[in-house]
């Protein structure tokens, strides 16, 4: 049964980028409904089970940490293919490898030779880009600032998910998300409404299949599979993104990105194998 709820969620996150890449509302706003929709649908069912505290200071970390990776992420896709985007955000082990060295810890000779080939794989895809277009660059930043939030709310959140239900944490990560970004949207002025009604079904499709069939359950998987285990199915969202996108948004990257995703897949596969279990960060 875990490996079935483990196969949904992958799928989940996968048709994800294709989702909201194919969405016609600014990025920011799909972010905010995406994290507001799935609070509005799990905080009534952790209130109910009295599940439901105050965030802690890690939490709400981890939950502004969320708001600064969808913002960059959900924008990136607006700039560079799917496959791109996906692929550089998912780099956040990356990060959470050099935070673990800035704390003290001793970078194992595989790790380093997985992050060489991932940076390397990195270079390709931006290096390819950036022949095309300064704005698919721009969208190959910002999923690189995307994988950094993303490896701060991992980071954040490890120690929370030791002494906190997966429903108490997710609710308080999803909530704090949304109200920053609802903030910075009506800071800058971005419409939250007046969608077509394709726009809108969209944006529950991706809270669906992304945030309660896709991160909800990999939270909930925590407590029964390791954290580098957790990580490796992650690492399935890139092709299956990849594909997705080349089927419904008729999206084909050069021949250069696709090496450029080989390189960082097999980077990244090494690792998160080759890291101590002990200081995997969790998702």
């Amino acid at each position: 049964m875990n490996w079935l709820f483990a196969a949904i969620a992958v799928l989940g996150v996968s048709a994800s980028g294709p989702l909201m890449a194919g969405t016609a509302a600014p990025a920011l706003a799909i972010a905010f409904w995406r994290n507001a929709m799935a609070t509005a649908v799990l905080a009534p069912y952790g209130a109910a089970r009295g599940e439901l505290t105050r965030p802690d200071r890690a939490t709400v970390v981890a939950g502004l940490a969320l708001a600064v990776h969808f913002a960059a992420w959900v924008s990136a896709l607006k700039h560079t293919s799917v496959a791109a985007a996906t692929a550089l955000v998912t780099t956040q082990i990356v990060w959470v490898v050099l935070v673990d060295r800035w704390r003290g810890a001793t970078i194992r000779r595989g790790v380093l030779l997985g992050l060489t080939i991932a940076v390397a794989g990195v270079l390709v895809v931006t290096g390819v880009d950036f022949t095309i277009s300064k704005e698919a660059l721009a969208g190959d930043a910002l999923a690189v600032l995307g994988g950094l939030g993303a490896a701060v709310y991992l980071v954040a959140g490890e120690g929370v998910r030791t002494r906190t239900s997966t429903l108490a944490y997710v609710v308080a990560c999803y909530g704090i998300c949304a109200a920053v970004l609802l903030v910075v949207c009506l800071v800058t002025g971005v419409d939250l409404t007046g969608y077509s009604a394709k726009a809108w079904w969209l944006l529950v499709a991706v809270t669906i299949c992304a945030q309660l069939l896709g991160h909800s359950i990999l939270n909930h998987l925590l407590a029964v599979m390791s954290p580098t285990l957790i990580s490796l199915l992650l690492l399935l969202e890139v092709p299956g993104a990849a594909l997705l996108a080349g089927v419904f948004l008729d999206q084909s990257p050069a021949v250069g990105v696709y090496v450029g995703l080989g390189l960082i897949l097999a980077g990244l596969v090494i690792v998160t194998v080759r890291r101590p279990v002990e200081s995997a960060g969790q998702l």
